[in-house]
């Protein structure tokens, strides 16, 4: 099975369409990730149209059919109800200020590696299996290349340094092609995954 990997930043702005009647509902504004849990739980939204404002309630990525590089897709309006997204909104509002967004990356040898500029999601599962960092100029490949780096399995997250294992500089890369496979690998040489 191909793994379906997307920055954070590329889900921000994508329209809510039904499944049912193919109507576009709403769009994310913001992806909700839980970094104690590793994975997306869902987004904040935005009304459709011009004049439009935001939505009161979260969608939980349990409403969430599909997720795709051109839509986010629910079966049906019911999806965005208050009650069915109650959960949703209760994880918005315990993560407040836990954004990992701008927040350094060392390793456990004090190496440090970069500021994290973007989530790498794994789409299947809303799974975080990576970070994008602006880094290290003696990791980059090319002078402004990014840097993708893959995260265990679990990972404790406070304040705004983020502790990541020193093997993890050998699975660094600069593209999503092939990433899931350096994850893979990496948590291989961990035994976390």
């Amino acid at each position: 099975m191909t793994q379906l990997l997307m920055r954070a930043t590329s889900l921000v702005g994508l329209p809510v369409v039904t499944t049912s009647s193919g109507e576009a509902l709403a769009e994310t504004r913001d992806v909700i990730y839980v970094p104690d849990l590793g994975r997306v739980v869902g987004f904040t939204l935005n009304k459709r149209g011009r004049l439009a404002g935001r939505m009161k309630h979260p969608l939980a990525m349990s409403q969430v059919h599909a997720v795709g590089r051109d839509a986010v897709m629910i079966s049906d309006a019911g999806a965005l109800d208050a009650g069915e997204n109650a959960s949703a909104h209760a994880v918005v509002n315990d993560s407040k200020g836990r954004n990992v967004i701008g927040n350094a990356v060392l390793t456990d040898a004090g190496k440090q590696l970069g500021t994290v500029r973007d989530l790498i999601i794994e789409m299947s599962e809303g799974e975080v299996i990576g970070y994008e960092l602006d880094g290290n100029p003696d990791l980059q490949r090319a002078e402004g290349a990014p840097l993708l780096l893959p995260l265990p399995s679990t990972l404790a997250v406070s304040g705004d340094v983020l502790m990541v294992p020193a093997d993890v500089e050998e699975f660094i890369r600069d593209d999503l092609a092939g990433f899931g496979s350096a994850v893979t690998g990496f948590r291989a040489r961990l035994g976390s995954g």
